[in-house]
């Protein structure tokens, strides 16, 4: 199982400016809602600068993906 580093910004009212892998149906914001949800905040991991990751299975995040196109 393939790990991959999906990373996000923050704009300064803590909202999400970017993040990796986003579905084009998606804002960032809800991609990152979508991604707490389903995989779980242990998986994430903060930054300074308004930066953080979560590291999360391949297969998992195109499934999550798949499912927000649908």
């Amino acid at each position: 199982m393939e790990n991959i580093t999906l990373h996000v910004r923050f704009a300064p009212d803590g909202t999400v400016a970017e993040i990796s892998e986003r579905p084009a149906a998606l804002t960032p914001q809800q991609w990152f809602n979508k991604l707490s949800e389903a995989i779980g905040m242990k998986a994430y991991q903060t930054f300074a600068g308004g930066r953080g990751m979560f590291k999360v299975a391949r297969d998992q995040v195109e499934a999550l993906k798949a499912a927000a196109v649908a």
